[in-house]
């Protein structure tokens, strides 16, 4: 425990950067934010917090020195578009001195906890594949999954959605999120990418929504080529807005060393976004109708990339020609995964078939809204997993 905390924010009181301005001298550093917050701070007792510290590239400069001279006092430090800051402005990053985490929206989980239904993550939590999940515990867990479609994770959202079970005030906040990164674009990106930007990000939705939703530079914007837009899709990624998977036809490993970077699918980072800026309304969703039929294929391979890359996988796909693919390949125990996901009941997969009589796989996963069961496609030990269970997938690969 802290004695106390002293809070610094660069962005909103940018006089401060002048205390890092002369020299690294931590001792001068911590004496005039002593005189500046009127509190006295002291190691091990007070808990430092560096906010939007991009905006003070000496700050981020000065965290080499509080490590090598005052190791006892804790920092930590959070930025808005950090990864964009350190690649692009070439700021220098303290390696080897700071313990760095990267933090992604609250996945499917963290929102069914913060629901108040940790009971149900429990009791999953060694749930046995042998074992049918009664109605007691799928229909709890099928009604926080549409509510997670139209919240997401993203901490703000999921708040106002707790304390008010509102959906106008949720898709007030999460429009005000959108705008907030639409001006982020014009704050933060170079001048010539700033509407490049702006075309990748709106078409996002419309390029997951097609049958073969690869990415396809030239259905940003007409007459625009891929190396016109690269920059832009890039900052994109870096400021954590996107992810990218990317294509494997010979998937061996590692499979990074056989993953071809032209072709590849982007997807957005949160899934209540991704339906705000699809227009998907609310209802559509509970009630499985309208624009939520021609997106629910999009969303539910958008959940499931999320949920994997909330517990550190680096998802690729798999496409045999035009005949065949596999939505996510994931390494895991010098063991490659194939993971197909299914929207609907339905769950005849061919391509997945395909890929397992072809490489052999130990095991495999299809998610869907089928109940969970164990089949084995070829000699591939498949786990049919409940969409909702996507967050426990390393319980069942182990």
């Amino acid at each position: 425990m802290y004695n106390n905390c002293v809070y610094i924010n660069f962005e909103s009181d940018d006089s401060i950067s002048g205390i890092f301005d002369y020299d690294f001298d931590v001792n001068r550093i911590i004496m005039e934010l002593e005189q500046k917050y009127k509190t006295k701070i002291s190691k091990g007792k007070t808990l430092i917090f560096f906010d939007e510290i991009q905006r003070c590239s000496r700050a981020i400069t000065s965290l080499k020195y509080f490590c090598e001279n005052l190791r006892d006092l804790h920092i930590i430090c959070a930025g808005s578009l950090l990864g964009v800051a350190l690649k692009r402005e070439e700021i220098s990053f303290p390696v080897g001195k700071v313990n760095r985490m990267q933090l992604y929206p609250m996945n499917f989980k963290e929102f069914v906890i913060a629901c108040g239904r940790e009971d149900l993550i429990n009791v999953f939590k060694n749930w046995n594949y042998d074992r049918e999940i009664p109605i007691l515990y799928l229909s709890p867990m099928e009604k926080l999954l549409k509510e997670y479609y139209i919240v997401g994770g993203m901490p703000e959202v999921v708040k106002t959605w707790v304390q008010t079970n509102d959906i106008e005030e949720v898709e007030e906040i999460q429009k005000e999120i959108l705008n907030d990164y639409a001006d982020d674009f014009s704050k933060y990106a170079p001048l010539n990418e700033i509407m490049k930007i702006r075309w990748i990000w709106d078409s996002i939705p419309v390029q997951l929504a097609k049958e073969n939703n690869k990415f396809i530079f030239s259905h940003v914007k007409k007459g625009k080529r891929s190396a016109e837009l690269e920059e832009a899709l890039n900052w994109l990624k870096d400021a954590g807005l996107i992810y990218q998977t990317e294509l494997v036809e010979k998937p061996e490993l590692p499979i990074s060393g056989f993953a071809d970077k032209t072709y590849f699918k982007v997807y957005m980072s949160d899934i209540g976004l991704l339906r705000v800026k699809s227009n998907i309304s609310a209802n559509t969703i509970l009630d499985e109708t309208g624009m939520y039929i021609k997106y629910k294929g999009a969303l539910a391979e958008n959940y499931v990339l999320n949920e994997l890359v909330s517990l550190g996988k680096t998802p690729y796909f798999w496409r045999s020609g035009n005949s065949a693919e596999v939505d996510f390949l994931i390494e895991d125990n010098s063991r490659i995964i194939p993971i197909e996901v299914k929207s609907a009941d339905n769950t005849q997969a061919k391509s997945y078939r395909q890929f397992c009589k072809k490489y052999n796989s130990e095991i495999g996963f299809k998610l869907s809204r089928k109940n969970i069961a164990k089949n084995i496609y070829e000699k591939t030990l498949t786990i049919n997993l409940p969409l909702y269970l996507g967050w426990n997938i390393d319980y069942y690969m182990n």
